[in-house]
């Protein structure tokens, strides 16, 4: 490192002769020169660039407060920063936007255009977009690898009503966290099953009993096994809600919502059994506990819970509105006018089946999805046309969105899947960096041994307790290292 006084170092000029828009600069930037003028850098002062301008008249320190080293005889300043990155940013004083190239890592440009104090908003927005959603996997990971860590550390300093807490939030939530617990979301998985079933075949007339009125009813046995499937949900829901760290998150959350619909109807419609015949006529209690009945079919969405492919598809759709979108616009022209049509060219047959455009819309909706039931069909050559054109058209409207979904679907499922292997991955490096601590700590005693001819079996197994033993332990340490995960932040 060249310091102030050095005699290798002729003085530097602090007379400031030449005017800041003559100024000429060479920077090297990780072997790569370039060379700057004064009028483009002072186009944005506040630039470390920039600021290499004024501080020749500084002294030493004020030039290596900006550098990494200084040649002062070519009048040469030093980086050892990425190039790459550095040609993007000085993008910024001919252009005034930066793009970044493709294969630099988002989060590595934004440390550099911090160092380069080159401001964000000069980034363009497809730019942006690429950072932000590499914030936001970054985010995903960090929030994955506290869960695991919360997971494997326990505080000494909590109740014991808190541990219970979290081995219940565990134990039901977490069925990678045990073996036990694997067992339960098996059990949860094969009662949600359980009760479907039981809800449909207990429609099936020949399984259904005759109560005293005449009336059909479901087999007591099926009702039995209804009712003991509800308080298998009841009792997990009511479990989760206790050991839930946040109640109120938890009560809002959409899958809990559809636990409780799942379970809400067996309870009213019981309620209204019981104690409705009081207060309205039985005929309309029987209508209500029928209508609640149907809401049973809720609880089918209650796999989506055990189901990661359902909740990669439900994410999918969520992402694809805007397609989802312009395949109903399409099918909603297409019927219309299709419609009109049928209708318009169908009068002129004495036996035509389109009475009205209202009810040519059925027609014209079976036919552009491709159904066809055949309940409604053109009679007519000028008809029949018209419909091998709308459901050419269905095919066509169809078929155009369902690629972006597709792509919606297949990128967040393979994130998911990066997702969690870099968090495995984070894990791993924590680990290997806990068992070096200790190694080092250790590394005298290792010498010594291997000093004394001691390199055998005991050498061998010193060393894996080091990188095993010590792992959950020293997780919950403050930590003197820097994380992968760390340094891109």
């Amino acid at each position: 490192i060249k310091m102030a006084g050095d005699s290798r170092f002729p003085d530097v000029d602090t007379e400031g002769s030449e005017k800041d828009e003559e100024t000429e600069i060479v920077v090297n930037v990780g072997g790569v020169r370039q060379v700057f003028y004064g009028d483009n850098l002072n186009q944005y002062p506040e630039t470390r660039l920039a600021e290499l301008i004024n501080c020749l008249s500084g002294g030493y320190d004020s030039i290596f407060s900006l550098c990494d080293d200084y040649d002062p005889g070519k009048r040469e300043f030093y980086f050892d920063r990425d190039p790459d990155a550095f040609k993007c940013i000085i993008d910024v004083y001919y252009f005034g936007e930066i793009h970044m190239k493709k294969g630099i890592c988002p989060i590595c440009f934004k440390n550099e255009m911090e160092f380069w104090k080159v401001d964000l908003k000069f980034l363009d927005d497809c730019c942006k977009t690429h950072l932000s959603e590499k914030k936001e996997e970054l985010e995903e990971i960090a929030r994955r690898v506290q869960l695991i860590l919360d997971d494997l550390g326990v505080d000494a300093s909590e109740s014991r009503w808190k541990r219970c807490q979290k081995y219940i939030w565990k134990f039901l939530e977490k069925p990678e966290s045990s073996y036990p617990a694997r067992v339960i979301a098996v059990l949860s998985f094969l009662f949600i099953l359980i009760s479907s079933v039981v809800m449909c075949v207990g429609t099936i007339p020949d399984l259904q009993v005759v109560d005293a009125e005449g009336n059909r009813m479901e087999h007591p046995t099926l009702d039995s096994i209804e009712t003991a499937c509800i308080g298998w949900f009841t009792m997990e829901y009511v479990l989760r809600l206790i050991a839930s760290p946040n109640k109120l998150h938890f009560a809002l959350s959409f899958m809990n919502i559809v636990d409780v619909l799942a379970i809400l109807p067996f309870y009213v419609s019981l309620t209204l059994t019981h104690l409705g015949a009081k207060l309205m006529e039985l005929s309309n209690v029987q209508q209500a506990v029928q209508a609640l009945r149907i809401m049973r079919i809720a609880r089918i969405f209650k796999l989506a819970r055990h189901s990661s492919g359902l909740q990669t598809l439900t994410y999918a759709l969520k992402r694809s509105f805007k397609e989802l979108g312009l395949l109903l616009m399409y099918l909603a022209v297409g019927i219309f006018v299709f419609s009109a049509l049928g209708y318009t060219m169908e009068q002129s047959h004495p036996e035509t089946l389109f009475k009205s455009i209202p009810q040519s819309f059925w027609w014209a909706i079976i036919t552009m999805t491709t159904v066809g039931y055949g309940d409604i069909y053109p009679k007519t050559t000028l008809g029949k046309l018209n419909a091998a054109i709308s459901f050419l058209c269905g095919v066509i409207a169809i078929a155009l969105p369902i690629h972006p979904i597709i792509n919606n679907f297949v990128r967040y499922y393979n994130k998911q899947r990066v997702l969690e292997t870099a968090a495995k991955h984070e894990l791993e490096l924590m680990e290997l960096n806990s068992a070096e601590g200790k190694a080092a700590s250790s590394k005298s005693e290792l010498e010594d041994l291997a000093r004394e001819g001691k390199e055998g079996p005991f050498y061998s197994s010193r060393l894996k307790v080091s990188h095993s033993d010590t792992f959950i332990h020293l997780l919950s340490e403050e930590k003197h290292y820097r994380t992968r995960l760390q340094s891109c932040k």
